[in-house]
């Protein structure tokens, strides 16, 4: 009775005047409007259930989908479904969100209330439906300013608006990646311009010594933080400029210049025009390296302040992570391109063309060496760190010269470790075990490691079969997606129907998914063809292994790394057990990191700064099988994972890699299959479900973004802010 009391209810509210058409359309148009439904699933399924073709034909993008219905229409199949009851939760439960202050926010962020943190990113990764990122740093920066929000922090998020994003991948009849371009429509996002004190749209100019570039700002909502992206899509600007931004990494050396030039100084003149005065400026890569150049100018403006002076103070407030252990990573400009973008500034600031120089190099006075954004950075601010204990190793290493008065273990780099946003990544099926075992409201402190000992109080089986539903998911999405592939390409009837048969969720499922540099030795497991056909050709314990990426577009050994992956997978020593998924991106990830078993990951050590992707995996109950680089190598236990390798590594890449792929190997026939295939009477592994909890409880509290966030917050940015009244320890 109680359920037919229930849906008797939602057919005649429709009739009150809180659920008319029209205010139920206004609620659902709210909700698409703020991100923070991004990482709520009951709120994704709630869109997703108005219609579940378009939804995943419209790449998840619930605004698009709510152009398409009508109030009439929506209010029709909310009724169908059931749905009146839950619309109205989710917006007051948004309403909530946006009113409450959290508690660890209002106890941790002190001063950091009335100047908050401005975060400069290149690229924010929140959504597949706003491609405005390529990768790993993107998707950090999005886990970053999700987490800023749950926890209360603070912070507006500074970012380009690319209107083309970066680039969906297609593979050609020889395996040969092709890059297509897509135009975004503002139309289709939930951003609007924004806006100063008096109402008008803001738009900024930045002057060059060949012109000036204008950007105007957008506005969207991630949660509690604030996200605003500078567009040069405006009438004023030359045709060339007009494309400045339209595609994320796109151009030459000019191009990348010129949105680095935007970004920064656009951006801080950008917040000024909000009337937002940060209290740090927290610069996520040497991407925004211009901006404290332009803070300096308005402390020297506003206050009379002298250069130098003006410099110390805008350094104290600055905050630099840098994520690139490679040396060739860090942007590098001529002194002609410095001059003719940062002249107009540099006249401002009243120093030299070779004090500005000096500020990019290592050794200010040599005339030979390039202006570097990274070293910039680190000039300009007082509080730097790497993303992973070992990166901060290399880092001090690498930037040595630059305090050539101190010892490498007092170079003042630290470390704070990368972490993801857990709701964001979390399978709903896990979600849903967790909330049945751990204590309640679990969610709110998911950065404590008590919460998550909870793990060993779930039975086994349940583990073990939640897994398998979402390896399921996974195996079908990767079916589709290859059928699709298939169709395009114009494949026989007959070998699109074989699809259907690919992939067997009884069999160990090995992903690999991440950016396809040469590096990442995405071919490592195939560095011996006719040994690995034997593992996964084993009659009794088989593996498959699925594989996805994209590779730049100008990085063409990176092209031949996929090409050579493709032509894997087609030789018949692979059929059914090696396939390649196209157009890597956030939808494609979170279905590889939910459902796989291992998680593969081998880069040439130490090159991987600190790596997220695992970190993910985690959540859900996969394995990582990596090499002890980046966040594994202060992660692995023994008893929570696989390890490739022993943290060592030679002068010769050659011997280097040989190793790792005879460890690799050797791991895989002794370790990793034999476990996975060892079974009880009732079909269930011990063994490795007993290391997927000690991977559960000891990792996915200490990898949490939450953790990240309030590690950023205590060790950078109240000191940077000024809002410590004691001493903290270094992160490093």
């Amino acid at each position: 009775m109680a359920n037919v009391d229930m849906m008797a209810q939602e057919k005649t509210e429709p009739d009150s005047a809180e659920f008319s058409a029209q205010a139920l359309y206004d609620k659902c148009v709210a909700l698409s409007r703020n991100l923070w439904w991004s990482w709520h699933p009951d709120v994704l399924h709630l869109f997703r259930d108005l219609d579940p073709i378009r939804w995943r034909q419209l790449d998840h993008n619930p605004v698009v989908l709510l152009r398409e219905f009508t109030p009439e229409r929506l209010a029709q199949r909310a009724s169908e479904l059931v749905l009146y009851s839950r619309i109205q939760q989710a917006y007051r439960r948004l309403r909530e969100y946006m009113q409450t202050k959290p508690a660890w926010g209002r106890t941790h962020t002190g001063v950091l209330g009335a100047r908050p943190v401005a975060y400069f990113s290149a690229e924010f990764g929140i959504h597949e439906s706003i491609p405005i990122y390529s990768g790993g740093l993107g998707v950090l920066s999005g886990d970053h300013i999700k987490s800023a929000s749950g926890l209360g922090v603070p912070l507006v998020a500074v970012g380009l608006f690319y209107d083309q994003g970066y680039f969906r991948q297609r593979t050609d009849e020889n395996g040969y990646q092709v890059e297509e371009y897509v135009h975004t429509n503002v139309e289709d996002l939930p951003m609007e311009p924004a806006r100063d004190a008096e109402g008008k749209p803001i738009t900024v100019a930045i002057e060059t010594r060949d012109g000036t570039v204008l950007a105007k700002v957008w506005w969207m909502q991630a949660g509690r933080v604030n996200l605003y992206l500078l567009d040069c899509d405006v009438e004023g600007n030359n045709p060339q400029d007009r494309e400045l931004t339209a595609r994320l990494y796109g151009g030459d050396e000019r191009t990348r210049i010129r949105q680095e030039l935007v970004l920064g100084v656009g951006g801080v003149r950008a917040l000024r025009a909000l009337g937002i005065n940060p209290g740090v400026y927290h610069l996520n890569e040497g991407h925004s390296a211009f901006a404290p150049l332009e803070v300096i100018r308005h402390r020297m403006a506003d206050n009379g302040l002298k250069f130098d002076d003006a410099l110390r103070e805008t350094a104290r407030q600055t905050v630099f992570t840098t994520h690139t252990p490679v040396p060739a990573g860090h942007d590098r400009f001529g002194p002609d391109l410095v001059e003719e973008h940062l002249g107009p500034l540099r006249d401002k600031l009243g120093i030299s063309r070779e004090q500005l120089l000096g500020l990019g190099r290592v050794e200010p006075q040599d005339d030979d060496e390039p202006f570097c954004m990274t070293v910039l950075a680190l000039k300009l601010s007082r509080h730097a760190n790497a993303v992973s204990s070992l990166h901060g190793h290399i880092s001090r290493r690498m930037w040595a010269h630059l305090w050539p008065w101190r010892v490498e273990e007092e170079i003042p780099i630290g470390h704070i470790t990368n972490g993801v946003h857990i709701p964001t990544w979390l399978a709903w099926q896990m979600r849903q075990l967790y909330d049945r075992h751990f204590d309640a409201g679990w969610i709110h402190r998911m950065g404590e490691a008590e919460t998550w000992q909870h793990i060993y109080q779930v039975d086994p089986g349940e583990l073990w079969e939640t897994h398998n539903a979402l390896k399921n998911v996974l195996l079908s999405f990767v079916r589709r997606r290859l059928t699709r592939q298939a169709r395009r390409r114009g494949d026989s009837e007959e070998s699109i129907d074989a699809i259907r048969y690919l992939l067997d969720p009884r069999i160990l499922t090995i992903g690999f998914g991440r950016r396809f540099a040469t590096y990442k030795r995405a071919d490592l497991i195939f560095r011996d063809p006719d040994r690995l056909a034997a593992i996964v050709n084993d009659p009794e314990r088989p593996v498959q292994l699925i594989f996805a990426g994209k590779a730049h577009p100008k990085d063409e050994p990176g092209k031949q790394l996929i090409q050579r992956i493709i032509q894997f997978s087609r030789d018949p020593r692979f059929a059914h057990r090696v396939v390649f998924i196209e157009d890597y991106d956030i939808n494609v990830c979170r279905h590889l990191i939910q459902g796989v078993d291992v998680w593969l990951n081998n880069p040439r050590r130490p090159l991987e700064a600190s790596g997220t992707s695992g970190q993910k995996v985690v959540l859900n109950g996969g394995l990582n099988f990596s090499v002890l680089d980046g966040w594994w190598a202060e992660a692995y236990d023994g008893t929570n994972g696989f390890a490739i390798g022993d943290g060592t590594s030679h002068v010769s890449d050659e011997i280097t890699d040989q190793r790792d792929a005879e460890s690799l190997y050797e791991a895989l026939e002794n370790e990793v299959v034999p476990m996975f295939y060892s079974r009880d009477a009732d079909g269930l592994p011990h063994d490795w479900i007993t290391r997927m909890q000690n991977s559960i409880a000891s990792l996915a509290w200490r990898f949490s973004a939450h953790r990240m966030v309030m590690d950023y917050t205590l060790a950078a940015y109240l000191p940077a802010a000024g809002g410590l009244s004691r001493a903290m320890p270094s992160s490093g």
